[in-house]
């Protein structure tokens, strides 16, 4: 049986979170900070399925990780910004791995994309009783 659970939360630098860190962590993938000159990275078990979905006049630097998350640093200086929302959302684990990826990538580009959004997909699956993204 499937486990529900949908969260919400903003990335802020009223909280002190950094974007960088952030989409690092949620990648997998090693990430520097242009404006610490910081490498950020967190080993996982198990590799994240990622996309970056974005509309399509966006243009093509959205698609690389570490430029987009650059950039939104270097935009929103206020100390109070709201620099990234973060939705953590169940899949249902009676669905096939590609079903679940296709599930996400059909939820971010209705919800986000369509309004034109950037969305950072990244699918978990450390644990098989738990796949999220």
């Amino acid at each position: 049986m499937a486990i529900y659970h949908f969260s919400n939360q903003i990335i802020s630098r009223k909280k002190q979170q950094n974007t960088i860190a952030a989409a690092a962590y949620r990648s997998g993938e090693r990430l520097v900070d242009e404006r610490t000159n910081e490498s950020k990275f967190y080993k996982r078990q198990v590799e994240p399925i990622t996309h970056i979905l974005a509309p399509s006049h966006a243009p093509k630097w959205v698609y690389d990780r570490q430029q987009l998350w650059n950039e939104v640093e270097k935009v929103e200086r206020q100390w109070n910004a709201q620099l990234a929302r973060e939705m953590n959302v169940a899949l249902p684990k009676e669905l096939s791995h590609e079903e679940q990826e296709q599930l996400a990538i059909e939820f971010c580009n209705e919800v986000f994309v369509k309004d034109g959004m950037v969305a950072d997909l990244a699918i978990h699956r450390d644990d098989e009783e738990n796949p999220h993204f």
